[in-house]
């Protein structure tokens, strides 16, 4: 049902004709994000630029019973900013300043449509540490990273976004400004009610400012590459790792259909003869870095590894990196329809995952590119596919069942990052169980009893 006059005369009034979009060519635009095979018009967009304004729009979106749908960058990979019919999409890419870098407590205040990369360069800047590193990180903004609780290369050492935010600025539903978390590394008083809204995926309010941690730049870091003529020995090289207590910055993991695609495209000088590589990188102090990389070299090679590879310098190391966080666009070149996923299983679990993973390409003849952050046990099966061959696409779903149920089988989850939006709630129930869902349906209800926050998303 499309938004009647009156409203958007409201909404005009509320950010300014210029800042609202309602035709539909500029709606075209914001009727996807990453997400492969989804799209749906938007009632509008409205593009806000304070705390005021989101409050002002929420009060009208409650009172009228309009869903509003909170929008970043649009990098989202499991349909969790794809509006739906009628909604208001409330985009926050204009919120975008650095509001405090305190160096004294080691926080950075900033706005919630700041890049990644915006703020790991300003965390540099004066000599600190920003370590969450989502492939996106050049595009997807912080308050995307928060609702989706993004993770990236370095969260096997590092953590994930979770583990950097120290407090929120939060419009609930109603149009009500909360404050949550502070500057002190230690309070206990009352429930952390950040921590509700750090993965809730824009379900239970809009977030308008963002305190983050930040931490001492490591003095030194080595990376490596290893090459593997089977996939069975490299994911067994990163479970011994991980058994012999070495907790690098990196670890991960690219297959022969990736390796190709990413030389292919960023041409850095990936072996392509192989089977599988590993990326490795350690961190810290020097003397810890020489030693944690000797071990992995050691251990990569008693499982068989063809040839240990080590970055002569900086460009060199941040080349490999950049050529890794390049596998989905590198992928995406050869096919009209990609579709990334992101089942995690325990690392000791890996080797016999990504066999699965090749059984079931195989099975449901599919091509099949596995690469992944393989340290924390997050993979990214990604289906080169035709979302117009009908045929195909059933196969794809058939197969994405098997893994995400071996997932959950061998004690995993069916999304380590990319959240689970549309395209994984049908296969939420299954992991959480009935007590996990009843309580997250009572909480979303009790903050958003009309319902009007990116509905249809995670749970119906």
């Amino acid at each position: 049902m499309p938004l009647s006059p009156s409203i958007l005369a409201e909404l005009a009034a509320i950010v300014g004709p210029q800042d609202l979009l309602t035709s539909c060519e500029d709606l075209l635009v914001y009727s996807f994000d990453g997400t492969a095979a989804l799209n749906q018009l938007p009632g509008c967009v409205v593009f806000v630029t304070s705390t005021a304004e989101v409050s002002s729009v929420l009060r009208l979106a409650n009172r009228e019973r309009i869903p509003v749908v909170t929008r970043g960058s649009g990098t989202g990979l499991s349909g969790g900013s794809l509006p739906v019919p009628g909604c208001i999409v409330l985009c926050t890419v204009r919120m975008n300043r650095i509001l405090e870098m305190d160096e004294a407590n080691l926080t950075l205040l900033v706005e919630p449509g700041i890049t990644t990369l915006q703020v790991a360069e300003a965390a540099a800047a004066v000599g600190l540490f920003y370590p969450p590193d989502p492939g996106s990180m050049k595009i997807s903004t912080i308050g995307g990273n928060v609702a989706e609780n993004s993770g990236g290369l370095r969260g096997l050492k590092y953590g994930i976004t979770r583990n950097y935010v120290m407090g929120l600025t939060v419009v609930l539903p109603d149009g009500e400004v909360m404050v949550t978390g502070n500057k002190c590394v230690k309070d206990v008083a009352g429930y952390s009610l950040k921590d509700l809204f750090v993965g809730s995926e824009g379900t239970l309010g809009v977030l308008t400012a963002v305190l983050l941690k930040l931490i001492p730049k490591p003095a030194a870091k080595k990376t490596l590459v290893a090459t593997y003529s089977a996939m069975d020995a490299a994911a067994q090289t990163v479970s011994d790792i991980i058994a012999a207590k070495i907790i690098p910055c990196t670890l991960e993991f690219l297959d022969r259909t990736t390796i190709l695609c990413v030389e292919d495209f960023a041409k850095v000088g990936l072996p392509t003869d192989c089977e599988a590589l590993l990326l490795m990188e350690s961190d810290g102090h020097p003397a810890q870095v020489e030693e944690e990389a000797a071990r992995m070299v050691e251990i990569a090679r008693r499982n068989g590894c063809r040839e240990v590879r080590i970055a002569k310098d900086d460009h060199e190391a941040n080349q490999l990196a950049a050529a890794r966080r390049s596998a989905f666009s590198a992928l995406a070149r050869l096919s009209p329809t990609t579709i990334l996923e992101d089942a995690t299983v325990p690392r000791s679990e890996l080797a016999r995952m990504v066999r699965f993973v090749d059984g079931i390409a195989r099975k449901y003849k599919l091509r099949i590119g596995t690469f992944g952050h393989m340290g924390d046990g997050n993979l990214h099966p990604t289906v080169l596919t035709d979302e117009r061959n009908h045929e195909e696409m059933h196969r794809v779903e058939e197969a994405f069942h098997e893994i995400f149920d071996e997932a959950i089988r061998l004690g995993g989850t069916i999304t380590g990052e990319h959240g689970v939006g549309v395209a994984k709630k049908g296969f939420l129930p299954k992991f959480a169980g009935d007590a996990q869902m009843r309580i997250m349906r009572e909480l979303r209800k009790v903050l958003d009893p009309h319902g009007i926050l990116n509905p249809g998303k995670m749970f119906d």
